[in-house]
């Protein structure tokens, strides 16, 4: 997704806002864009075939989107999404009727001519043109970018994450409904070129001098991950020898930093090599890898990454640790998303988590590969300093509304601290290879990804998921040491928000030597053997807690006194 500084910034000042009212209030139209009505589940998107009309100067879109579904329930009447700013010119049956369809907000109602039966398949074919939104501060606000390159020729591309797919073209817009193929063809101005996602199929130069570039992309996408760039580039490319097989990778830049680039880019080979260590092979294979110098700072967009981090390291230039400067940050953090948030997709955007916490804990995990652990831990620590903890990672269901900013770094925290509970590395990143093969092109729920990871532990963590990304506060372990004739004895108990919560953590249980308790919500003793109170610690690089410590030294004449 975005990247996670500024995304921070705006996705919890956002979530918070929700999250000050006792009782969120949502309107009618947050329920029809994220809501599954009757009238978007009767169907099941299997193709689209979009084509689009792109003018730069006048900033316009015209064109339209064949969608071929399945009927999951006997379909009368279909939901269909597209911005109220862009105008529905006509929607035509697979019988050549037009059709009568009607708007409320950016949903449209489409009646049938004929219903079509449960089990049967059907298309229908929406024409529409218009102004389409103009993003205000792209990648983090939905519409179109419509720039200029260095040379003044026109630079165009789109961002809509969260906004929303029909923020520019028609469809079903909602996560959980991925077509299995598509086409995407664009028509741009003479002199200039489309990079899409999927494979060119076809460029022809149409009678008016305009050219229609036309892209096929195999594999399921979801609809945010639709994407052109419009501009006049330069194009080389290269092959990686990956698990399945030489993968193509494209990269398409502006003429002037093509050199910077050729150097640059060299880290996307680096990035596939830890990342099919880590999660198995690229998903998208057929389709190749694309890597798209964008006039934004970057978006996930499947199998046609944008890129706009002007060739340095880190995010900007920046990053929260000296480790931070050893990678581009969007080559690394966008391409993670390959596997975590295109190939896995969550159902809804409540779980927009399951992205942006993996694919910011991959970013960790290309540092263990190439720099080891330790720099990886410094990365993973220096994200502390920007958790809101303000509101849950999980947003509200079903009103298209994404959690807390926090599931980027918080995210990463919390995914560091499971990996520690379950200390057995080997299952832990069996269980990251694992969620890849079992969903892949798949859409899930947090749920999901909750009931794997019991299952493959053996333990039951949901006390742990709920307390991280159900809840703002982390939780708090109280300690009260007392030493007495130089032997220490702790109480120790977790407070949290979660009833019953429990949750192993390392922490010094002898002089230099730190070792494994299971505190609960329930007080316990533990004894520390010759640990001055004042050393206990937890190891707080490898679980994100709060500690609560307090002690007394007492004389051994001195009965202690028990506390609850």
């Amino acid at each position: 997704m975005r990247p996670y500084r500024l995304a921070f910034v705006i996705l919890t000042s956002f979530s918070s806002l929700w999250a000050q009212e006792n009782n969120p209030r949502f309107t009618r139209a947050d329920t029809l864009r994220g809501g599954l009505r009757p009238e978007r589940t009767c169907y099941d998107v299997t193709y689209y075939y979009l084509d689009v009309r792109v003018d730069p100067d006048q900033r316009t879109l015209r064109g339209s989107n064949r969608i071929v579904f399945d009927a999951k329930a006997d379909c009368r009447t279909m939901q269909v999404d597209l911005y109220d700013n862009l105008a529905i010119d006509s929607v035509v049956s697979m019988a050549g009727t037009v059709l009568p369809c009607r708007r409320e907000y950016n949903a449209v109602f489409i009646d049938l001519d004929r219903p079509v039966k449960k089990g049967r398949s059907g298309w229908i074919t929406v024409y529409y043109s218009g102004v389409p939104t103009v993003s205000r501060r792209p990648p983090w606000m939905g519409g179109m970018v419509w720039a200029s390159d260095p040379d003044d020729n026109p630079w165009v591309a789109v961002t809509c994450q969260g906004d929303g797919a029909s923020v520019w073209w028609p469809n079903k817009d909602h996560q959980s409904d991925e077509p299995d193929s598509m086409t995407i063809a664009v028509t741009v101005p003479p002199g200039l070129e489309d990079i899409s996602n999927g494979r060119l199929r076809k460029k022809d130069i149409l009678p008016d001098g305009w050219s229609r570039w036309e892209w096929f992309i195999s594999y399921p996408i979801n609809n945010y991950n639709v994407t052109l760039n419009i501009g006049r580039f330069a194009h080389f490319s290269d092959t990686y020898q990956s698990l399945d097989g030489p993968l193509s990778l494209d990269y398409y830049v502006m003429p002037q930093n093509l050199e910077k680039a050729k150097v640059q880019f060299q880290q996307v080979k680096k990035m596939l090599e830890a990342y099919e260590h880590y999660f198995g092979p690229y998903p998208f294979y057929r389709d190749g890898y694309k890597l798209i110098e964008s006039p934004h700072n970057g978006m996930e967009h499947q199998s046609a990454v944008a890129y706009g981090n002007h060739y340095i390291n880190g995010y900007g230039g920046r990053a929260p640790s000296a480790d931070g400067l050893k990678f581009d940050f969007i080559i690394i953090h966008e391409s993670a998303h390959e596997w975590w948030g295109n190939s896995i997709t969550s159902n809804d955007i409540a779980d927009m988590w399951i992205h942006e916490s993996f694919g910011a804990y991959a970013e960790s995990l290309y540092l263990e590969y190439f720099y080891g652990k330790e720099a990886a831990l410094k990365y993973i620590n220096g994200k502390k300093q920007n958790v809101g903890n303000r509101s849950p990672i999980i947003g509200p269901y079903g009103v298209n509304r994404e959690g807390a900013g926090d599931m980027y770094d918080k995210g990463q925290l919390v995914l560091n601290t499971l990996r520690h509970c379950i200390n057995n590395d080997d299952l832990w990143f069996g269980i990251l290879k694992g969620l890849n093969e079992k969903f892949k092109y798949t859409c899930i729920d947090a749920q999901d990804v909750f009931e794997y990871i019991n299952n493959r532990t053996g333990e039951d963590y949901t006390s742990f998921f709920d307390q991280y990304l159900k809840h703002t506060s982390i939780p708090r372990l109280d300690v009260y040491i007392t030493n007495q004739g130089g032997k220490s004895q702790a109480m120790v108990r977790w407070q949290a928000d979660v009833k019953d919560f429990h949750m192993p953590v390392k922490v010094t249980v002898a002089p230099g030597k730190y070792g494994f308790i299971y505190p609960a919500t329930k007080m316990q003793t533990i004894d520390l053997v010759t640990l001055p109170p004042e050393d206990f610690k937890v190891a707080d690089d490898q679980f994100y807690v709060d500690l609560s410590l307090r002690w007394t030294y007492l004389d051994e004449r001195v009965q202690p006194r028990r506390r609850r």
